[in-house]
């Protein structure tokens, strides 16, 4: 698994959130038909509300506040196919620069482990 960051505008955020949370398999406006073509279409099964992802505004990140900032885990191939998708429908949506990637990487990830100790000491 690798794990990627991407910047959109606040003005496209609407129209991540909506590709990121669209699962064309449990969309009930699709008949039998377009179900069935949907298995030989490869851009409809890049499918991001099926993998480990985070949105989040810059506000909330103390960066840019008029950007979006998406964090994605999911397997290279996943990647390659979900970035080609983000590119053709987002188009302010951008690969994050490799420092400003790796600052946002770690700090979700210390984030999900405090909230996880937090929850082992509710539980514990």
């Amino acid at each position: 698994m690798s794990q990627r960051v991407y910047i959109c505008s606040a003005a496209d955020s609407g129209a991540l959130k909506k590709l990121l949370e669209y699962d064309p398999y449990l969309d009930k406006g699709l008949n039998e038909q377009q179900l069935l073509e949907l298995k030989s279409n490869p851009d409809a099964n890049v499918i991001f509300t099926r993998q480990d992802y985070l949105l989040k505004d810059g506000i909330s990140m103390n960066l840019d506040r008029e950007k979006y900032y998406l964090y994605i885990n999911a397997q290279d191939d996943f990647l390659e196919q979900g970035e080609k998708k983000l590119k053709a429908r987002i188009k302010s949506i951008e690969r994050a620069s490799p420092e400003l990637e790796s600052k946002i990487i770690s700090d979700i990830e210390s984030e999900r482990k405090e909230s996880e100790q937090g929850i082992g000491s509710i539980f514990g």
